[in-house]
């Protein structure tokens, strides 16, 4: 296979294989629980388009995170490489000192426990 039909291939294959974020979440749930009680972070939870039932296969996972006092931007950004490789989609993992002002107050009121 050359590389024209390489970069063919990687383009075509996830479009097969795309599911919503929701979908993921049903099916891995305990793990990804497990997978964050690795972590040193507290209170994980769930908001945005999958709490809402408005994702599509384009959309990420949106995972809200307390952080420890041992918790570091290392700790968030393994995590979140760790729950995609699980899950197959996107996920953005934040604290709630990294949302806007302008609407944290609510995300984090609406947020669910995974």
């Amino acid at each position: 296979m050359d590389r024209t039909e390489i970069v063919e291939a990687a383009s075509f294959f996830p479009h097969h294989l795309k599911m919503k974020p929701s979908e993921a979440l049903a099916t891995h749930r305990a793990e990804l629980r497990r997978l964050v009680s690795r972590y040193n972070v507290a209170r994980p939870r769930i908001y945005g388009s999958v709490l809402s039932g408005t994702d599509t296969d384009e959309s990420d996972l949106d995972l809200l995170v307390d952080p420890t006092d041992t918790t570091t931007l290392f700790t968030l950004t393994g995590l979140e490489h760790q729950a995609q490789e699980l899950l197959g989609v996107r996920v953005s993992v934040l604290t709630p000192g990294f949302l806007s002002l302008n609407f944290r107050d609510e995300v984090v009121r609406q947020a669910v426990p995974l």
